[in-house]
Order: C-alpha cells, then sequence, then structure tokens
C-alpha cells in the first residue's frame, strides 16, 4: 500500500485498538512489507469464497464451512487495516502500493459474493449481481478521486459493511439450528443467502448514489459553485 495522508484514508475504528497497534508492530518489526500483507488479505478472500460455495451441496449448508468463511472474511478485513497501518505509521509504503490496495480487494470481493451465490440458499443470478455492485461502488469512488475529489468511503455498503455483513450471516448459519435456516420457493430454493446478497445488491446501489452525489458536490464546491 502506498503512502496516504490522513484525510483520504478509510476511517477505520479499529486503528487505534491497542491490539493493533501491537499487531501492525510486530509485522513491521519482522520486515513484513504491505504489499504481502495485501496478498494475505486477497487469499483469505478467496478461500472464503470456496469455503461459501462448498455449503452448496447441503440444503442449508455445511455448518463448519460456513464458520470458515466468516473467518476467512475477518482475516481478509484485518489484513485490509493492517497493511495501509503498516505503510502510513511505518513509513514502508510501496511505488506499486496503489495496485497491491485495491486490486486484491476487487478479487476478495468478487470471490466472496460469487461464493456466496453457490452457497446453500443462494442464488448464481444474486452472486454475480452482488459482485458487479460491488465494483461499481469501488469503481465510482476511484473515479471520483481521478476528477480531483478526495477518495470517498462513505455509504451504508461500503466494504467493510459488505465483509461484515457476510460475517453475520455465516456466524448464524454456522451456530443455529436448521430448523432456524428459513427456506423458500421450488427446488432450487432460496434462503437467508439469497436474501443477504439481495441487501448488498440494494445498499451498494445506495451507496454508488450517495458517493456520485457528494464526489459531484465537491467538485462544484472546488469549481467555485
Amino acid at each position: 500500500m502506498r503512502r496516504t495522508n490522513a484525510v483520504d484514508r478509510r476511517p477505520i475504528a479499529a486503528r487505534g485498538w491497542p491490539a493493533a497497534r501491537w499487531v501492525s508492530s510486530r509485522l513491521n518489526g519482522h520486515g513484513v512489507l504491505p504489499n504481502t500483507i495485501s496478498i494475505a488479505g486477497m487469499v483469505c478472500g478467496i478461500g472464503a469464497g470456496v469455503a461459501l460455495a462448498a455449503t452448496g451441496p447441503a440444503p442449508r449448508g455445511n455448518q463448519l464451512a460456513w464458520l470458515i468463511a466468516g473467518a476467512l472474511i475477518l482475516l481478509r478485513a484485518a489484513a485490509n487495516m493492517l497493511d495501509g497501518m503498516v505503510a502510513v505509521e511505518f513509513d514502508r509504503a510501496s511505488p506499486l502500493g496503489d495496485l497491491y490496495n485495491e486490486l486484491p480487494d476487487r478479487i476478495s470481493d468478487m470471490a466472496m459474493l460469487i461464493g456466496l451465490g453457490y452457497a446453500a440458499g443462494g442464488n448464481v443470478t444474486l452472486g454475480y449481481a452482488a459482485a458487479g455492485a460491488a465494483l461499481l461502488v469501488a469503481y465510482i469512488r476511484t473515479l471520483g478521486k481521478a476528477a480531483g475529489a478526495r477518495h470517498e468511503f462513505g455509504g451504508p455498503m461500503a466494504k467493510q459493511r459488505r465483509m461484515f455483513t457476510v460475517v453475520g450471516l455465516s456466524a448464524y448459519m454456522g451456530l443455529s439450528p436448521h430448523a432456524w435456516q428459513p427456506l423458500w420457493g421450488s427446488p432450487p430454493r432460496i434462503g437467508l443467502a439469497a436474501a443477504c446478497l439481495g441487501v448488498v445488491i440494494v445498499g451498494c446501489v445506495w451507496t454508488g448514489i450517495l458517493r456520485l452525489r457528494r464526489i459531484a458536490a465537491s467538485l462544484r464546491a472546488a469549481a467555485g459553485g
């Protein structure tokens, strides 16, 4: 990850946690590069997608696979935070940091949401639609930055919220009795995974609209009205 000024970083409250500072310090002390952390996060994201898809053969899914998916998404979220902390706070930025910061996130998002489409109770079309919506949200942010606005990270279904929405579903599916996991319609039946994808899609559309409005307002203000 490249060096980024504080105003243009994604706001993450957990950066201030003593545990996060300790881990980032240890990673820096062992010479772990921010780009390596970014790649590790992508591996976790891909693994989460595979684990989600692995729940598909059973009507309500393999509960262990759900829990593995949730754990891997949390590890991806931690990597997304730690790569920036090591890069910025320990001045370990790389000229290729933007590439390592953005591309692994996009791959991870696609793997997670498409995997959820193939999960038990999921819907493949909704999975691909959610992945496309997530890509669009990220594209709007980078487009705004290229146009001269600052990075716009806000919105109800930004990256962290997408991850934690799927983590919440994975925890519920992995820990709750099958009787508490509804299925609807005729085979192939859909369930909470499809509902979660629907929430992600609607949230991403709304997030995209909000970001476009904020970016437009910022550019107008910079141009003097």
